[in-house]
């Protein structure tokens, strides 16, 4: 009886906490369908105004496909070098290892602001502010560090039975890299993937200190627009990018399932 009792006051907890953690997010909903001028809830009037209004903004537009465009090639180019980074962090002895791999995942530990303002001092010297050169090795430096992470703890807890019987079988090390290492990695590879592409498409301290006229993304466009207008196309747009966020989490779903991907 005391167990049930305990149950069912845990559920209840946990229930309450779901709903105040999500309450922010479930009210943009009806506030983006909202037909009046300033952002208010409950909405006195229901339209599609704001989505329309979004659709035709043309810096909004322009600054969606610069975040969409930037966070695929910060992605790619995440996995093209944490892949073969992690592989040699796990398996390969060397001294240093470990002092190497705190290096590159530092960023996580640097407040945004601070690596920001970093990344803008140096960055000017070789003119790559306002470029989209600098925004992707600005999205790297905080990108990387998540790829490299997961990539690292999935081949450590990888069978490594596979690739030493295949090296027995005279597969040749590069062979087995690409045709056991790698599918065996695929969880931990498509979960870094994801993690990447929406660090680099949400990213907005560090890419503040690096947009300017020429070239901007859609989170810092859409601070812009909060700072000087106050309507409800701000929540028609934060509901699109909820659902580009869930449409993320749905194709590792059904890649490979959720608690396959991240853990292991």
């Amino acid at each position: 009886m005391e167990i049930h009792k305990t149950s069912w006051l845990m559920g209840l907890l946990v229930t309450v906490l779901f709903i105040y953690l999500l309450a922010p997010v479930i009210l943009v909903f009806p506030i983006s369908f909202s037909g009046d001028e300033v952002l208010r809830f409950p909405p006195t009037s229901w339209s599609l105004r704001w989505y329309e209004a979004l659709f035709d903004n043309r810096d909004m537009l322009r600054a969606f496909w610069t975040s969409l465009t930037l966070a695929f090639v910060v992605t790619i180019l995440s996995l093209v070098i944490g892949i073969p980074a992690a592989w040699v962090i796990v398996r390969m002895e060397f001294k240093g290892r470990d002092l190497l791999f705190n290096v590159f995942t530092a960023p996580l530990l640097l407040p945004t602001i601070v690596l920001g303002l970093a990344i803008l001092i140096v960055f000017a010297s070789f003119g790559l502010l306002a470029t989209m050169r600098g925004l992707v090795l600005a999205h790297l430096v905080v990108s990387l560090p998540y790829a490299l992470r997961i990539l690292a703890v999935s081949l450590a807890t990888q069978d490594r039975s596979c690739e030493e019987a295949a090296l027995t079988l005279g597969a040749k090390p590069l062979s087995v890299f690409f045709r056991v290492t790698l599918p065996m990695l695929s969880s931990g590879i498509v979960a870094a993937a994801a993690l990447c592409f929406l660090v680099s498409f949400d990213e907005v301290v560090i890419t503040l200190f690096l947009t300017g006229p020429r070239i901007s993304t859609l989170p810092v466009e859409l601070y812009d627009y909060v700072y000087n207008t106050a309507d409800p196309m701000v929540a028609a747009a934060s509901v699109l990018l909820i659902l580009l966020t869930l449409g993320v989490i749905l194709v590792v779903e059904r890649a490979m399932g959720l608690g396959r991907a991240f853990v292991k």
